[in-house]
């Protein structure tokens, strides 16, 4: 099965920093997700200046899909950048990796996450979408989807209810299965009743973690909220951190996967997107759920090593001669 992901196109800036001060004087809340305009983005610039940063391709599907290929998958990329040297930036990052890109450009400047990275690996995003807010349903087409057996939606989406609704009725159209990452827990907040009817309506597969799954089901029960979203589609995913992961079908057996310890946190950034990766790589490959959540679970460990998004050749080389994911 071909797997082809939809979402912001977003290039990562990567800050570390020592404690949570530069954070309070930016104005942006801790562990969150808080989109900015461009001024606000020339702000964060001025006061980051000095510090030192590292670029990679970002964006929740981007790095999923960029995290499929390097497990010999040959998915897809549906976004929007800019005409400019960080839309082929972004571009240049995915294609080399092996993702097929599907790029919509546009004449604004192509969007941005930035990152800091506070001690304990917790991660702090100032998100300028700029081109990536710009797609629409008009850029969509059912043949961007053709050849392919999955999409995977990133929920930041929901923000432009158009959109999602086309993508995922265009993506059913050409007889994909649709899987959603709920992405934030203030997306899901904010966009609650609304992500029930795009479930409901649409989605196969659920991936949540606890935070987003209690803004959506309004219980603090992890097994309660499994099967609350699992009631509502195929199957449902919710990430529980340190307690691992767990997975049901509706009126199946909850699957559960221990954490696998890690010593030392480096960044979470990219944490739940390799989770999705390394499951949907195995459910693509027709494993049953309690496999899937461990090879989501070995990229996951890997992917909190490193700062940023992207893996060294010997992390990858680990997984694919099956140390960790067991000849996956």
């Amino acid at each position: 099965m071909k797997i082809i992901g939809i979402g912001n196109a977003l290039v990562d800036i990567l800050y570390r920093l020592d404690d949570e001060h530069l954070l309070s004087e930016i104005h942006l809340k801790k562990d969150a997700m808080t989109l900015i305009n461009e001024r606000w983005e020339h702000e964060i610039e001025d006061l980051t200046a000095d510090i030192e940063k590292r670029m990679s391709s970002g964006g929740s599907i981007g790095n999923t899909m960029l995290a499929l290929a390097r497990l010999e998958n040959e998915p897809g990329f549906i976004g929007r950048v800019g005409n400019d040297g960080m839309g082929d930036f972004f571009e240049q990052k995915l294609n080399d990796a092996g993702v097929h890109t599907k790029l919509i450009r546009g004449n604004e400047m192509t969007g941005v996450a930035h990152t800091f990275i506070t001690p304990g690996g917790s991660r702090t995003f100032g998100t300028m979408l700029g081109a990536a807010y710009y797609m629409g349903p008009d850029d969509i087409s059912v043949d961007m989807f053709h050849g392919y057996d999955l999409l995977h939606i990133e929920g930041y989406l929901v923000q432009d209810q158009d959109l999602i609704e086309s993508i995922c009725q265009k993506a059913k159209q050409a007889g994909l299965i649709l899987s959603l990452d709920l992405s934030s827990f203030n997306v899901v907040s904010k966009n609650r009743t609304y992500f029930h009817h795009l479930i409901s309506d649409y989605i196969d597969i659920v991936f949540a973690n606890e935070g987003e799954a209690r803004a959506f089901t309004g219980s603090f029960d992890a097994q309660e909220q499994v099967r609350h979203i699992a009631h509502m589609c195929d199957i449902a995913v919710v990430k529980l951190g340190e307690q691992g992961s767990i997975a049901t079908m509706e009126g199946g057996r909850i699957y559960k996967c221990d954490a696998i310890h890690v010593e030392h946190v480096v960044d979470t950034t990219a944490a739940g997107d390799y989770f999705a990766a390394g499951f949907l790589h195995a459910l693509t490959r027709g494993h049953r759920l309690k496999k899937c959540l461990q090879v989501g679970t070995v990229l996951a460990t890997e992917a909190v090593q490193v700062i940023g998004s992207e893996l060294p050749p010997s992390a990858w080389n680990r997984i694919k001669t099956g140390i960790h994911c067991r000849q996956l």
